[in-house]
């Protein structure tokens, strides 16, 4: 794929697609691409926060531990990031991800993903939208598991 087509693919993403053209082109050069098959683990609750993943085809799922094994919490597809709450956290991971389809992603390192948001306020006020709607669901969903549970 060419340097153009990369970039093309990143203004795609909601979160990249207001940054400047010659931040696009440090994102799709410095990144990784990476394909993962159904039922590959992409990183689990409690690892090192190294990288965020923006989702370009498949879907994944997002499970929390619980005392009584993994609770799926969400599931995400094309377009979607992951991995971004641990990097500005500065924490653990705090949920096991795996691909409930083939999956192609783009992995972004934590320090090129902080200069991002850094240099963007577009791009930094798209990720707490991001933030604010996944902590929706995920209240949303855990209280749904609650209630059923009695």
């Amino acid at each position: 794929m060419s340097l153009e087509q990369e970039v093309e693919l990143i203004r795609r993403f909601p979160i990249f697609s207001r940054i400047q053209p010659a931040m696009q082109k440090l994102l799709c050069f410095s990144s990784e691409r990476l394909t993962y098959e159904a039922g590959q683990v992409i990183f689990r609750a409690g690892d090192v926060a190294d990288a965020a993943y923006v989702v370009i085809d498949g879907s994944i799922e997002i499970s929390v531990p619980t005392p009584k094994g993994p609770l799926a919490v969400s599931t995400v597809g094309r377009n979607e990031i992951i991995g971004e709450i641990a990097i500005f956290g500065d924490v653990p991971r705090t949920a096991t991800c795996t691909a409930l389809t083939k999956l192609e992603t783009l992995r972004i390192s934590k320090d090129l993903f902080n200069n991002v948001i850094r240099e963007s306020p577009d791009a930094a006020i798209e990720l707490i939208r991001v933030l604010a709607t996944r902590l929706s669901n995920t209240t949303a969903a855990l209280s749904k598991q609650m209630n059923e549970k009695g």
